[in-house]
């Protein structure tokens, strides 16, 4: 038995699909598949019941899975222990983002955390947040940027900011002739919106609900510039982060882009870590330089396009 295998055992129990659980575990899903069998063959006994579109814990697995979390917890402790009495702010620190968020946070960032700690090694890890709070959980990566709320009680968490959202028109939209939006303006607005998994997905609806709009039936995007292109190309419109919109992103010809008047649509972003870490005083450390943006970041700037 390894340390390996247990951790693809908890990623299986936790997903409850093999596909997804070797995404989390950087694995294809064969190896994930005969790695398990061959810890199961070990215990001699099933963990898992594998129906065709299912899988289950077994009684023995439910039993065995918190041990296996217990014991992945005490080595990941034992091993930030040597690398924080080493040198804290010499060690790596695995940091994970989302990617509606990393792209357009890291350089704002990344500059300011090298300079606050040049002897650190980054390591950064963009992922679907499911993804990012599986690993956050087996101790592969330190601490996750993640869109609030996360409901997880081995977590600790800081906010860093609250990012307004704005919204993305064509430029001869009839609401682009507009200064500012109020959120009831979009009833009946139909907007583009990411595939399922992504958070923002998640916060566009949220805002859809509030406002009376609804999804455009028939598309959904795979990224943030996907959207940003169709709305270039007259397709339709969507909300857009804050961040998204400001330099260095390039500007995109033939968008309009809308602020909205108080209270705007906002999505609130934390630093998450295990409350189980010893290094939580030097990850809230690096929170706070996250969480140091210029104010003007939030604000839209008089920019005819993002």
């Amino acid at each position: 038995m390894n340390l390996r295998d247990l951790r693809y055992f908890i990623a299986l129990a936790e997903t409850r699909h093999f596909g997804r659980a070797a995404e989390a575990c950087f694995v294809s899903q064969p190896t994930l598949s005969t790695q398990l069998k061959k810890l199961e063959e070990e215990l001699g006994v099933p963990l898992f019941e594998r129906a065709p579109r299912n899988v289950l814990l077994t009684p023995a697995g439910e039993q065995i899975l918190e041990h296996a979390r217990q014991a992945l917890a005490h080595v990941s402790q034992m091993q930030e222990i040597a690398r924080h009495t080493k040198d804290p702010e010499s060690a790596s620190v695995r940091l994970g983002i989302f990617p509606t968020l990393a792209p357009y946070l890291l350089p704002h960032v990344v500059p300011k955390i090298r300079q606050r700690f040049p002897h650190l090694e980054l390591l950064l890890v963009e992922e679907k947040t499911e993804t990012l709070i599986l690993q956050l959980r087996n101790g592969l990566i330190d601490a996750a940027v993640l869109a609030e709320p996360v409901a997880d009680e081995h977590f600790d968490s800081m906010h860093l900011f609250t990012e307004p959202f704005v919204l993305a028109l064509p430029e001869k939209h009839p609401l682009s002739r507009q200064r500012t939006l109020g959120m009831g303006e979009l009833e009946q607005q139909h907007l583009l919106l990411l595939e399922d998994g992504h958070c923002l997905r998640d916060q566009a609806l949220a805002v859809c609900g509030l406002s009376g709009a609804s999804e455009k039936e028939g598309f959904r995007a795979t990224s943030l510039e996907t959207l940003r292109q169709m709305v270039a190309a007259g397709v339709g419109i969507t909300l857009l982060p804050m961040l998204a919109v400001q330099p260095p992103v390039p500007e995109s010809p033939h968008i309009r882009l809308m602020p909205f008047r108080d209270p705007a649509p906002t999505r609130r972003i934390s630093l998450y870590w295990r409350k189980s870490s010893v290094r939580a005083g030097f990850l809230t450390a690096i929170g706070e330089q996250i969480a140091g943006l210029p104010k003007s970041l939030f604000e839209m700037k008089p920019r005819k396009a993002a």
